[in-house]
């Protein structure tokens, strides 16, 4: 019998739910004097998806820290990105502390991404259903495993299998990190081959396959791609190496498996939401199926 297991990006719903409310200054501060808008919305974002998918095991993954292991191959990686609201910063800790207190399983490893920590899981286990609003993610498809992007609101996804992708984008999810490398991510910081986006660098790796086979025949691109990507060749190496999900994060895959199991304490979940003063989310749990 197979077992489901709820695999949530949780700085992707964190800063979701900032922004989803922080426009009208809608910071939620609690008895701490605390702002809570992301760590609500996230939770009861979090609890939706129980209600919604009956997992079996749940982990929130986690970003550790601004610098990863990135910043050691491409020191501009994500250097231009802005920094987060005041009102944003002390939510990156506390929504752990206020998940720790419920009972719920996280994984966060210094160093790297979330999406490294699901890349490893997606590797090693199946029957993974991971949700995020991170496109990059789509890489990762494979088996029995599904990724749903978030869409509107705590109900509303973009439900994606392997051949759900394969047949919206004619390509392998493999192949995604080469379309990722050609068209570059100027969020993240890097730039691919200037000059091409999605549209070019998917026909390009629709038609060759690959970048490296794209390469071994270059001189059969047109003139006007075969002299930007030649111009822009270190950067669409570094590129692919930036794209490309790491799948060998060193965890306790003993721990994980030990700790992954979702049991829901509604007396402690209840405790942990009074002590934190979370009312909006502490009301919205008791509409919840769960």
């Amino acid at each position: 019998m197979t077992e489901k297991t709820l695999v949530i990006d949780g700085m992707a719903l964190l800063f979701r739910h900032f922004y989803a409310t922080s426009f009208r200054n809608q910071f939620m501060h609690n008895d701490k004097d605390l702002p809570t808008n992301g760590i609500q919305g996230m939770i009861r974002h979090t609890f939706k998806l129980i209600e919604l998918t009956r997992p079996e095991n749940l982990v929130v993954t986690w970003d550790m820290g601004k610098e990863t292991i990135r910043n050691e191959w491409f020191a501009e990686y994500k250097a231009n990105r802005e920094a987060p609201p005041e009102e944003m910063i002390p939510q990156f800790d506390y929504v752990k502390e206020v998940i720790h207190d419920m009972g719920i399983y996280q994984l966060g490893i210094h160093g790297y991404e979330a999406d490294d920590i699901i890349g490893t899981l997606a590797k090693n286990y199946d029957d993974l259903l991971i949700v995020s609003g991170d496109r990059d993610l789509l890489q990762l498809l494979g088996g029995s495993n599904e990724i749903w992007l978030t869409k509107k609101g705590f109900s509303e996804y973009n439900h994606y299998t392997e051949s759900v992708f394969k047949e919206e984008y004619a390509i392998t999810p493999q192949q995604f990190i080469d379309v990722k490398a050609l068209m570059g991510d100027p969020g993240d910081g890097y730039f691919g081959v200037k000059g091409i986006g999605e549209k070019t660098a998917l026909k390009l790796i629709r038609e060759y396959g690959s970048i490296d086979n794209m390469i071994q025949n270059i001189d059969s691109l047109s003139k006007g791609i075969r002299t930007k990507v030649l111009n822009d060749m270190s950067s669409l190496q570094m590129s692919y190496r930036l794209a490309k999900i790491i799948t060998d994060v060193d965890f306790s895959h003993d721990e994980y498996l030990n700790h992954r199991r979702l049991i829901l304490d509604k007396g402690k979940i209840e405790d942990a939401l009074i002590r934190h003063d979370l009312s909006i989310t502490r009301r919205y749990l008791h509409t919840l199926d769960i």
